[in-house]
């Protein structure tokens, strides 16, 4: 069964086992920890000391309450954080693909990695800012250049999921065509607040897993893994063919569909494209500033990832978004 770790400012913490059937009948639990006995400072230190973390998961210990500890980022930096880009159905469609959809990856700053409950900071020139859930897979061993990963393989390579919201300046993104810069501001990816350490048989779960993030309270995105089109084990073995990953680093798989940016209707597209640029996008972000679902200060995110059965729970993310100040 899956462990939780929790990093604070005091170091590691190995979230209790709750019994499953416990999480199935729905009985209220509250999530304690105990502190990991280990001298890791990284994250790849951390998933290397891999018998400490069960150690104290079984300790016994009565623990503190979760809800007292300050989580940071189970992610230290720096890493590699690499993205998969269009990988699920639902968020094809949102923007407007067609047939057969090519996988494709792209880089984002590990400076943009912030904790579970820091806040999303829109920069001043930044109009339109969205949110994507993502399931992050966390490394656990390298992964060199033209690796094959087949499924039954995949425990070799992933040590651990974690929650990432891959936050977006649309209009950078857009205009510029840059990922890389728009994905990449601080607190541009909050994750965690749990580093979920697997065994070998979880991974035969992930299908099972549900993104869900609300804005306010309002449900924006809601799938499951089932609704990806390049699945982890896959999704590793492409991206070996061109770029290295180590134990801690971290790919982020993709969003559902629901963020706030969607394609524009077929004929407005069309006639778009024979507009000069300048022209073009002027009218189209003159439309989305009519689109409520883009993230404004004082709104708040919430972004869990969970098997229905509680079997891999990586907990709940909320995250404030403020303004630069």
């Amino acid at each position: 069964m899956s462990t939780n770790v929790l990093r604070t400012d005091d170091g590691w913490w190995a979230v209790l086992p709750h019994a499953l059937d416990s999480a199935r009948a729905g009985r209220a639990t509250i999530d304690r920890a105990v502190p990991v006995d280990t001298k890791a400072v990284t994250t790849a230190e951390l998933i290397a000391d891999r018998a400490a973390v069960r150690e104290a998961a079984l300790s016994g210990e009565p623990g503190t309450p979760v809800a007292e500890l300050a989580a940071l980022s189970p992610l230290t930096t720096p890493c590699r954080v690499v993205a998969q880009m269009v990988n699920y159905l639902s968020h094809a469609r949102d923007s407007g693909f067609t047939g057969d959809i090519p996988p494709a990856f792209f880089r984002k700053a590990s400076g943009s990695i912030s904790g579970p409950g820091d806040a999303v900071v829109r920069p001043p020139h930044v109009k339109f800012l969205d949110y994507e859930i993502e399931l992050g897979l966390v490394m656990g061993a390298p992964l060199p250049i033209g690796t094959r990963v087949d499924e039954p393989h995949l425990p070799s390579y992933v040590a651990g999921l974690v929650i990432t919201n891959d936050v977006s300046a649309r209009d950078v993104q857009l205009t510029k065509t840059q990922f890389y810069e728009s994905k990449s501001y601080p607190t541009f990816t909050p994750t965690g607040p749990y580093l979920t350490l697997l065994e070998p048989e979880d991974f035969a779960h992930l299908l099972d897993l549900r993104l869900k993030l609300s804005v306010n309270g309002e449900l924006r995105q809601d799938r499951t893994l089932a609704d990806m089109i390049v699945r982890p084990a896959q999704a590793l073995t492409l991206l070996a063919r061109f770029q290295t990953l180590h134990a801690g680093d971290l790919l982020l798989t993709g969003t559902p569909g629901g963020t706030a940016l969607k394609a524009p209707p077929k004929p407005v597209e069309k006639i778009g494209a024979l507009l000069p640029p300048a022209v073009k996008w002027k009218a189209f972000f003159k439309s989305q500033a009519k689109n409520p679902h883009y993230l404004h200060a004082g709104d708040l995110i919430t972004a869990t990832i969970a098997t229905p059965d509680g079997r891999i729970d990586l907990g709940e993310q909320r995250t404030p978004v403020t303004d630069a100040q």
